[in-house]
């Protein structure tokens, strides 16, 4: 039995719960484009199966941003999923701010764990700063899941040298994750 994964792809393409902006670039587009990557990277992985929360860039879930994030949840809650990854970009008012971090409902748990080695495999792979698993149990996707969640922000699409990052090293940033998810299982990389 592959182990199932469910890849939340950050946000809607425009209009509800559309996400950040920086430097030319869209959260939405970004974590589409990595949501993608990563499910090809799974999928071709016999040990995985992975199943996206948007199929097309033009997939719009739910119709308010509360309906949106139920949309995700409940897709991954009534495949089941194993694990839920939600794929996010961060943002600032100060351009100074950069790296990746990873978002978890509580510490000393199976997210958490899982959360720290994505973290590893994301700054690994994608050449961003680690700023730590964080707990923040006021989070939708993280509180309402029914199996191990984690909430990865990528980088910061108002760095400049994050953002370059994003624009031009996608699948980096796919493979940290799918590294990361290895390491998690104890799992070989395929040659």
């Amino acid at each position: 039995m592959p182990i199932r994964i469910f890849i939340d792809q950050g946000h809607n393409p425009q209009g509800v719960n559309a996400g950040a902006e920086g430097n030319g670039l869209r959260e939405q587009d970004i974590t589409y484009n990595v949501g993608v990557i990563l499910a090809q990277m799974l999928n071709s992985d016999p040990r995985f199966e992975a199943r996206l929360s948007r199929n097309s860039p033009n997939d719009s879930l739910g119709t308010s941003n509360a309906t949106s994030l139920q949309a995700r949840v409940s897709m991954a809650n009534s495949w089941p999923a194993n694990y839920f990854i939600s794929i996010h970009c961060n943002a600032n008012p100060n351009p100074a701010i950069n790296g990746s971090e990873v978002y978890v409902y509580q510490a000393g748990t199976q997210s958490y764990w899982l959360a720290q080695h994505i973290l590893n495999g994301v700054v690994d792979q994608a050449g961003t700063r680690d700023n730590g698993v964080r707990v923040n149990p006021s989070l939708y996707v993280l509180r309402r899941t029914s199996m191990p969640a984690v909430l990865v922000e990528l980088g910061y699409l108002t760095n400049s040298s994050d953002a370059l990052k994003l624009r031009d090293d996608q699948r980096g940033f796919a493979r940290g994750i799918y590294y990361g998810l290895l390491s998690y299982f104890g799992f070989s990389r395929p040659a």
